[in-house]
């Protein structure tokens, strides 16, 4: 991660799970990370927690929802800090319905978990590519965006959904190589995560240690930025059901 050091990052869905962790381990590392999420409450929580670390946090209170509010975000950032050179889409909602469910929870998951995840692929790159920057995407997915779970009842649209990032990102890493961008990209498929996400499920965990946690999932992300320029990690972090 040596070389990532003063490097700028964005971090959505930073307020909380697996986005907050990854702010910290970045922070950690000696980066400048800015957080983008909504409950600015917890941004702020999250800022002060990072005061004395080795790099430097920002946030912006940001609606995935809204591009205006995205792309506001995206011009603070290069203004301000000269660069965007690694993007972490983490942010995503669960909503718990299916195709018999309501219109407007099917347009909340792909507003926030396709939509807003691509402005924001296409802003930092258009960033990296202007400033001809070796940049970092990572997209946080999921195992249902590879594979039907059955066990898990109401998650129709949201499997639909990660199924759109997983080719979304194949295409643009397919992208990134025809124009000749040295953009890597690298799609991260957690199973479940001990997260405010999970807790929709009312599970009975018994064993903490069965389920993932925030921490491996940022694990992951960090040993795809740190391989060499030359490797191109595509990581599927799984839980066995």
């Amino acid at each position: 991660m040596d070389r990532w050091q003063g490097k700028v990052a964005i971090v959505t869905g930073a307020s909380s799970g697996i986005g907050e962790e990854t702010c910290k381990q970045l922070v950690e590392k000696g980066m400048i990370v800015v957080g983008l999420a909504r409950r600015e409450d917890k941004l702020r929580e999250l800022e002060n927690q990072l005061k004395e670390k080795q790099g430097k946090f920002y946030y912006v209170k940001v609606d995935l929802c809204s591009e205006e509010n995205i792309l506001e975000a995206f011009a603070w950032v290069k203004k301000t800090l000269k660069s965007v050179d690694v993007l972490i889409n983490n942010a995503g909602v669960l909503k718990l319905t299916d195709s018999l469910g309501k219109t407007n929870d099917w347009k909340l998951l792909f507003d926030t978990n396709v939509i807003g995840l691509n402005i924001c692929c296409r802003e930092a790159i258009n960033i990296m590519k202007e400033l001809k920057i070796n940049g970092h995407v990572v997209n946080v997915n999921s195992i249902t965006g590879h594979q039907i779970i059955n066990n898990f009842p109401k998650i129709d649209i949201y499997g639909a959904t990660k199924n759109t990032v997983t080719t979304l990102t194949e295409y643009l890493r397919i992208l990134m190589s025809r124009e000749k961008l040295p953009i890597r990209v690298t799609s991260v498929s957690p199973g479940l995560v001990l997260t405010d996400m999970a807790a929709q499920f009312d599970l009975k965990i018994t064993n903490e240690n069965s389920i993932l946690k925030p921490i491996d999932i940022a694990d992951a992300i960090l040993y795809a930025l740190s391989a060499p320029q030359r490797v191109n990690v595509c990581i599927n972090c799984t839980l066995k059901m």
